[in-house]
């Protein structure tokens, strides 16, 4: 068992998390943009972060030896995330065209934990979790508030697939409080990587192959999947199972309600999406929710 983080460094780690996330959204439209197949960047994505976690896991000593009886656990926690939630994600984005909606969405977690960590672990609500929870609502919607509306119908089946999403991180966060009791979170990472790569193999084989071309392997593709690979994955997810540990599913998961706007501002600095007033003023607006929601 790991030795228990502190407060500060809890909520450090999250928010390491959440901003790494948030610009995940970016890179991963930057490569949907280049018309590369999901499932090539997926699979690459997930085998590069396993091989990279193995490694460091291997070399650091940090392994652990992990019990038959908890094998399913660790595969259900792998299925969940990030085989169901980065299917929903991508093919969410690539529906809608939008990675801030697709952060939204993605933003509403927190609400799906509250009911699932009071089911599961018959965690008490108090009256600030469910205030803080509920003001980031508000404050998601003003953030991608525009004219514009789309109406087709891979819109609405990208918005779906985005809540196939939210189910699936539900599911995942569920799982890791679980096993975080157990194990550190490099070995805990270190097999949801090298499952998840593994799930999405066969995928890869009859879907994605074709997606190996030149233009996947040019610095527009390879620049962006690096750092899904080694930021998103590895060093954030490492950073979200020792939250987890320490905060509890509902308390960490509210910070996922700051991906909108750190997705904004990253997609308005790489002049992918515009930040109007409304949104800066829903970012403020998420920002106390969180707060308020982490006072006991």
């Amino acid at each position: 068992m790991q030795k228990p983080l502190n407060l500060r460094d809890s909520y450090l780690l999250s928010t390491l998390a959440v901003v790494l996330w948030g610009l995940s959204f970016v890179w991963t439209n930057d490569i949907l943009n280049q018309n590369v197949p999901p499932f090539t960047f997926l699979f690459v994505r997930l085998a590069c972060a396993g091989a990279l976690l193995y490694v460091y896991a291997r070399l650091s000593g940090r392994l652990q030896k992990v019990e038959k009886k908890d094998y399913k656990y660790m595969f259900l926690m792998a299925f969940f995330e990030p085989f169901i939630y980065f299917i929903g994600e991508t093919y969410g984005m690539k529906f809608t065209g939008s990675a801030v909606l697709a952060a939204v969405i993605i933003a509403t977690i927190p609400i799906t934990c509250l009911v699932a960590e009071k089911i599961i672990y018959k965690v008490p609500y108090t009256a600030l979790k469910i205030i803080g929870t509920a003001l980031t609502i508000p404050g998601i919607v003003m953030v991608v508030m525009k004219g514009d509306s789309q109406t087709s119908v891979d819109h609405f089946y990208g918005i779906a697939l985005l809540f196939l999403a939210v189910a699936g991180a539900t599911g995942y966060a569920a799982v890791v409080k679980k096993l975080s009791g157990k194990y550190n979170s490099t070995t805990i990472t270190t097999f949801q990587f090298v499952i998840g790569a593994l799930l999405f193999f066969p995928l890869f084989l009859g879907y994605g192959l074709d997606g190996l071309n030149s233009t996947f392997f040019s610095w527009d593709v390879l620049v962006p999947l690096l750092s899904l690979a080694i930021l998103c994955s590895c060093v954030a997810f490492l950073c979200w199972v020792n939250a987890i540990a320490k905060l509890g599913m509902m308390k960490a998961n509210i910070f996922t309600a700051l991906i909108p706007a750190i997705s904004a501002v990253g997609a308005a600095a790489m002049g992918q999406e515009s930040i109007t007033v409304v949104g800066a003023a829903g970012m403020a607006v998420v920002i106390a929710g969180v707060i308020i929601a982490q006072k006991n």
